[in-house]
């Protein structure tokens, strides 16, 4: 067995990226803090050619040298946007007719190994601030909740992993 060298990858260049068609999930990040899970985000966004992130409230934007550490450059590659607030972001979803979900526990989630997104519709997904979640206003504007099924002591998955596990889960289901 051998590891692939760089130039075996065969990596979009940034321009290549930029022109290519996007995979159409949107990412809003509601209030995330950490600068290392934005850049994580910011990362898986690109390694699954997302459409763009919204970072919303006291999520920071870059360019930041926090955010760059695990970004890589990937905030050089994906479109984003910033709203002051998370209720304006999904407000402009709807408007452009997407189908808003977020990644929360409530009553009546959808366990995540049975949510079955719809081949031609356009998707966001509301990711959460590290301790409290997605905001209740936002909640009841989204058009329901995915939950990723969890086992353990632990109530929740860091924002970043839960994120790749989201993404990953749409894009396999869409193919």
């Amino acid at each position: 067995m051998r590891k692939l060298e760089m130039d075996e990858l065969h990596r979009k260049t940034h321009a290549e990226f930029r022109d290519a068609e996007k995979f159409p999930l949107i990412l809003v990040l509601d209030n995330v803090r950490s600068m290392m899970n934005i850049g994580s985000i910011f990362r898986t966004a690109d390694a699954f050619m997302l459409e763009s992130i919204l970072l919303c409230g006291i999520t920071a934007t870059p360019p930041h040298r926090e955010i760059q550490k695990t970004a890589l450059g990937a905030t050089e590659t994906v479109n984003w946007k910033y709203f002051e607030r998370t209720t304006d972001a999904v407000a402009w979803l709807k408007e452009q007719g997407y189908t808003i979900y977020a990644l929360e526990q409530v009553v009546g989630s959808i366990d995540l190994r049975s949510f079955a997104p719809q081949k031609d519709a356009k998707y966001a997904v509301v990711l959460g601030n590290e301790v409290n979640g997605v905001d209740t206003g936002v909640l009841q504007l989204c058009d329901g909740c995915v939950e990723i099924p969890q086992f353990g002591t632990k109530h929740s998955l860091n924002v970043a992993v839960a994120t790749g596990m989201v993404v990953w889960d749409f894009y396999s289901k869409r193919l």
